[in-house]
């Protein structure tokens, strides 16, 4: 009987050995992060553990002084414009055009990401986010921030990418916004997207994460994966997490 192993597949977001920083700062030391397909990373730190130098490097606003980046095996350093047009990003506070309505801004940033869908597939990807049909055609002036991310959760969709950074999704939300956006998350998990979450939340973290890792000063110190029906010994996380923000 011959037996068949079955392989990872390659991460779509891949930092290995990194060294990174600012005007001669180093933030970022021997960084090693991957995030595989389908697979949900929350990447905790306190601030100024490295967190948003992170989300740059895989953005391609920041170049590694040594080490390698890739999204999607492309190097943002080498070739930002094609890996970011490999994935998403929702900021803390998502940036929206105030005049247009949900679906007009859905439609302009897929224009200005070289893409276009017609109206059905832009309001099938809103409803997909969670935005109620009424919502497409209102301004976003008006919108919550919950709203706004679903909006932007609605344009992640509607560009099948494959990976999706997020920096503190869940800050400012009410306990059920938090709640819908997390299921929005299990949504793109079941599409196979990787998705890189930024946090402090440590009890978003684990209700959604497949992996939690803990940034300390630079380095990943810890790296915790679910498990089992309870997926996180959220004691023993809270106790780690504790130490990490207390040695700072």
């Amino acid at each position: 009987m011959t037996l068949t192993l079955t392989e990872s597949p390659p991460p779509t977001l891949h930092a290995s050995g990194v060294s990174a920083g600012y005007a001669g700062r180093t933030i970022l030391h021997g960084f090693d992060l991957a995030v595989l397909p389908g697979e949900i990373y929350a990447l905790l730190g306190a601030n100024g553990a490295g967190k948003s130098t992170a989300l740059n490097l895989f953005l391609g606003f920041l170049r590694p002084r040594s080490g390698h980046v890739s999204v999607q095996g492309i190097s943002p350093a080498a070739e930002p414009a094609r890996a970011r047009a490999q994935l998403a990003y929702i900021p803390e506070n998502v940036a929206l055009y105030d005049h247009l309505s949900a679906s007009e801004n859905v439609a302009y940033l897929l224009h200005l990401a070289g893409r276009k869908e017609g109206a059905a597939a832009i309001g099938a990807a809103l409803v997909a986010a969670g935005l109620g049909a009424s919502a497409h055609d209102q301004r976003v002036a008006g919108f919550s921030k919950g709203m706004r991310q679903k909006v932007a959760i609605g344009l992640a969709l509607a560009r099948q990418v494959p990976a999706l950074l997020l920096d503190e999704p869940t800050s400012g939300l009410d306990p059920q916004a938090a709640a819908d956006f997390h299921a929005l998350l299990g949504t793109l998990r079941a599409q196979g997207v990787a998705v890189l979450m930024v946090t402090h939340d440590l009890l978003g973290a684990v209700g959604v994460a497949d992996r939690i890792g803990f940034l300390d000063q630079g380095h990943l110190a810890e790296e915790v994966r679910a498990a089992g029906a309870e997926r996180f010994d959220v004691g023993a996380l809270h106790r780690r997490y504790a130490r990490l923000e207390a040695a700072r």
